[in-house]
């Protein structure tokens, strides 16, 4: 069955001088922040290391991603348990992406994991998906310990609910992001949504499967259903909804455009990785030079897939 399912794998292929961000473990410390009752975010304390959530409601509580190994999932369980009573009884994976679900086998069987049933279907090949993360370890040796793959147990293909007592928590897959299945979680009386990689707020996206008109329609469908006043993305740092979405379609739908422009004048992708601007993304005022670096570095990687994803549906693709 899930062979026959429209999941679109990441491209592998990286411009010169890309800089993976820095998912190792080593470091790692998740620090809770309190968006509304029950609702916390936990923060990497040395960004764009993975973030993750909480959501508590009377009768059991609910978490966001798992981390990059079984040790960062029990590290997720101690500071949920710091901070609540109410048994741990739900996980969402955002996305596939190892450092979202490489930590699934740290919770115990009471413990149901919810995804779309795309990213469901991208978990198939363990080995492929630890070489992958790994340009993102920095030398850290922590994949090595990952020997199984959990598999989310309750899927589905556009939305979800799970009551946890008097509080509603909401799952979305509203299209094809960073990958083919990405999984918004939202807390409709709080307004905050756990994005995963979907966005980042003052960060360009990173549009692994090349395509941005797809990804901002994706956005314009997020804006149009959700009423969100919080992101809290899979990386890096919180932000309010607005000017971020918008900031983000904008940057998408340039980046198509000036794409399918250079190609079809024939300019090398080299020289549109180092010329074209970063549209519509305003990087944090706090935000060190090394983010800044990073950023740059993805939105290089952002127009080399989009470059190839032009080629491979064609030129008509950026107009549609």
């Amino acid at each position: 069955m899930h062979g026959h399912l429209p999941v679109v794998h990441e491209m592998s292929e990286r411009p010169p001088g890309f800089v993976a961000p820095d998912l190792s473990p080593a470091g790692l410390e998740l620090r809770p922040q309190e968006l509304a009752e029950g609702v916390y975010a936990l923060m990497a304390n040395v960004p764009p290391k993975d973030n993750n959530g909480l959501v508590v409601g009377r009768d059991a509580a609910l978490v966001i991603d798992s981390g990059v190994t079984p040790g960062v999932g029990r590290h997720i369980q101690e500071v949920a348990a710091g901070l609540t009573g109410k048994p741990v009884r739900y996980l969402v994976n955002t996305t596939y992406h190892g450092d979202h679900t490489f930590g699934n086998t740290a919770f115990g069987d009471d413990v149901t994991v919810f995804s779309s049933r795309l990213n469901k279907a991208a978990m198939t090949d363990l080995e492929t998906e630890k070489r992958v993360r790994s340009e993102s370890m920095y030398g850290d040796t922590s994949l090595d310990g990952v020997v199984t793959w959990r598999r989310p147990d309750v899927v589905f293909d556009r939305f979800c609910e799970i009551d946890l007592g008097g509080r509603v928590v909401q799952m979305w897959h509203l299209g094809p992001g960073n990958g083919s299945g990405d999984t918004l979680v939202h807390v409709p009386d709080a307004k905050v949504t756990f994005t995963g990689n979907f966005i980042t707020p003052g960060a360009p996206p990173m549009a692994l499967i090349g395509d941005p008109l797809g990804y901002a329609r994706s956005l314009r469908t997020m804006k149009a259903t959700l009423d969100l006043d919080t992101l809290v993305p899979g990386h890096a740092f919180l932000g309010p909804a607005e000017p971020g979405v918008s900031g983000l379609i904008s940057y998408l739908e340039h980046l198509a455009a000036e794409v399918h422009r250079g190609r079809e004048a024939g300019v090398p992708v080299e020289t549109l990785c180092e010329e074209l601007p970063m549209w519509g993304v305003t990087p944090p005022a706090a935000a060190p030079e090394a983010f800044r670096t990073q950023l740059r570095s993805l939105h290089r990687l952002n127009i080399l897939l989009a470059y190839r994803w032009l080629a491979s549906v064609g030129t008509t693709a950026a107009a549609a």
